[in-house]
């Protein structure tokens, strides 16, 4: 599987995982709650930043030469993730569902862009040879995490 594979895997997940919360966050009456939907999601998205940053990011900033190419990608995970800490400062549970509905829909424009820009041009600056390594050390992650038994 090619990183770029993985990634867009990992996004079709997350664009799940985040129709199930928008769905039950209207219910939802405690900040408590709020919170700790809010903290599972910046969990999922901070795992997935680090890898995009780490493997897929540093290769094409390598390839192209320019440190400066992908700065938008990383402010707008910089953006994500504040606005995660937010909704941990919320002083109500109808402030903390506002923060975390606009985080959940940045997290979905973000993801949007990758797939629209970001990795065709992956696809089109990095050998195929080389985004299957990329993806296979993806995928070492999920080797080595304990099993639930």
């Amino acid at each position: 599987m090619k990183i770029t594979e993985a990634l867009v895997t990992e996004h079709r997940i997350f664009l799940s995982v985040f129709d199930q919360i928008e769905r039950v966050l209207p219910r939802l009456t405690t900040l408590a709650e709020v919170k700790a939907l809010a903290s599972v999601i910046e969990g999922l998205l901070e795992d997935h930043a680090e890898t995009e940053t780490n493997l897929a990011y540093l290769a094409l900033d390598h390839v192209m030469h320019n440190k400066g190419q992908l700065d938008r990608l990383h402010e707008e995970h910089h953006e994500i993730d504040a606005s995660l800490h937010q909704v941990q400062k919320a002083g109500s549970c109808a402030e903390a569902r506002r923060l975390l509905k606009a985080a959940i829909q940045a997290s979905r424009d973000h993801f949007r862009f990758e797939e629209q820009s970001v990795f065709p041009l992956l696809e089109n600056v990095l050998l195929g040879e080389t985004l299957t390594e990329l993806g296979a050390t993806w995928s070492q992650r999920f080797a080595v995490l304990p099993s639930s038994s």
